[in-house]
């Protein structure tokens, strides 16, 4: 009798959560597009001016980036008690062909969104290596990805459905905060946060050399955290976030400096707490700062243009950001670490300098 009462619940369970998926497949769309009737597009700099950056959406979980939870994973997750997959705190973010893939060391896990087709994984170990502080991302060749793990001292390489292809664990990494990978010449550049260097592989994961040393001079750094290919010069050039410096570098892939700019302050074009990095078509350089929770674009003068974001909980506002990766169609997707979410918005058309203000 308690057997048949245990199927009845479980029978009655199953058509409940069926019937809230056929429910919750209509409604969405519905609000959604209701939603999008009736508010104004969140843009900068605010209107009369004419925009250039404008905010399209946020993504905290699967479901966010339109990959649907079926009904039988539904049932899975009820009856073993577990809600559904949402991060906890991305630190940086790549995106390919419709694939998104977010390090969460906040979750000790990869995210691995895949659009096409309609599906998502929780990577929580590289091979039979359980993951612990996920932080940094680079796209690899052939749909692949690599993750850098700051506890773990490692860096993996992930094909498209999280399968471990290869490891690099030798060569006296202590710290790899960042990662950057160049397609042209097969080679991998990690940044060494603790060593205050850039360590370059090639393709199979062989030493080739390192690039800069502990200061403050060109091509000298002291605790840089973030990097990024410059992908408007075409070429490797490295785009690197040198913290405790409170500037931004430019070196060539053999370490030759090219420019700088940066100073630490609390105003308008200062850099507070420098975090991700990176370049549009354009060239020009898009600044994740932490303690500003904003985005500021830069020229390579260092001049500011323009400037997005503001603490807060809502639409283009941030809780102590991370990354920022700028894709091929200039969406620029921004780890909101402490919102656990990523944010998404359509760039590449600031071009005139901004106005003094203080930000905080």
């Amino acid at each position: 009798m308690k057997q048949i009462s245990r199927w009845s619940a479980r029978l009655l369970l199953l058509g409940l959560l069926c019937i809230s998926s056929a429910c919750s497949n209509l409604a969405p769309g519905v609000n959604a597009l209701a939603t999008l009737a009736d508010a104004a597009p969140l843009v900068w700099p605010k209107p009369p001016v004419p925009e250039r950056i404008r905010y399209l959406r946020s993504i905290s979980s699967p479901s966010d980036w339109g990959i649907s939870r079926s009904w039988l994973r539904r049932l899975a997750d009820t009856l073993s008690g577990r809600d559904k997959d949402i991060f906890i705190k991305p630190s940086a973010v790549v995106e390919r062909a419709g694939v998104l893939t977010i390090a969460d060391p906040g979750a000790q896990a990869v995210w691995i969104l895949d659009a096409p087709n309609d599906r998502y994984q929780r990577i929580n170990q590289a091979g039979q290596k359980a993951l612990v502080s996920p932080v940094a991302l680079a796209l690899g060749p052939d749909g692949s990805v690599f993750v850098s793990d700051t506890v773990l001292n490692q860096v993996f390489q992930l094909d498209r459905d999280g399968n471990l292809l290869r490891t690099i664990s030798t060569q006296g990494l202590e710290r790899p905060a960042a990662l950057a990978w160049d397609d042209a010449t097969h080679r991998l550049f990690v940044l060494d946060s603790k060593k205050h260097r850039v360590t370059v592989f090639d393709g199979n994961g062989a030493l080739l050399r390192h690039i800069g040393e502990s200061g403050s001079d060109k091509a000298q750094f002291n605790h840089p955290t973030h990097m990024a290919l410059d992908t408007s010069t075409g070429g490797a050039d490295l785009l690197i976030t040198d913290a405790m410096n409170f500037r931004i570098q430019s070196l060539n892939p053999d370490g030759k400096f090219l420019w700088r700019f940066g100073q630490n302050g609390n105003g308008t074009g200062d850099l507070a707490a420098p975090k991700g990095v990176a370049s549009d078509k354009a060239g020009h350089v898009y600044v994740v700062d932490a303690l500003f929770d904003a985005v500021q674009i830069f020229d390579r003068q260092g001049r500011l243009l323009l400037a997005f974001g503001e603490h807060g909980t809502g639409p283009g506002q941030f809780a102590l950001p991370r990354g920022i990766f700028i894709a091929g169609d200039d969406k620029v997707y921004v780890a909101d670490a402490y919102n656990q979410r990523v944010q998404v918005f359509l760039g590449a058309l600031a071009s005139r300098p901004a106005s003094k203000e203080v930000l905080k």
